[in-house]
């Protein structure tokens, strides 16, 4: 596999910086896989909660910001690296305020379902 040309640039940062970034990046994909995995749960029960439509709309809402999940996961990962190689301060992100506001909005669906339930 070729390398990408920026990990051709600055240099080599501390190998422990960079399989912690790593480890960060898994940690986002865990986060994804497990809004995805909330979205199929929520279509399976979706009878038993409130109006299948309203729940129908949660797990694609979760599905979908778990797809963005993953794909803010790699482009932070990658702008970690390329920050550590160049001696720069780490970039900030959208993803924590966004996935917040997700959750908070999802659990917030989900509580007035089942509280009118």
């Amino acid at each position: 596999m070729r390398e990408p040309r920026w990990r051709q640039e600055g240099e080599e940062p501390d190998y422990r910086f960079s399989l912690a970034n790593e480890r960060t990046f898994l940690a986002w994909v865990r986060t994804a896989l497990a809004l995805l995995a909330g979205g199929v749960v929520l279509e399976q029960f979706s009878t038993q909660i409130g109006p299948h439509s309203v729940i129908v709309i949660l797990a694609i809402a979760l599905s979908v910001i778990s797809a963005v999940l993953s794909a803010i996961a790699f482009v932070r990962w990658r702008a970690n690296e390329i920050a550590m190689r160049h001696g720069r301060r780490l970039p900030t992100t959208i993803a924590i305020p966004l996935l917040s506001a997700v959750v908070l909005a999802v659990a917030a669906v989900i509580a007035i379902l089942l509280a009118v339930h």
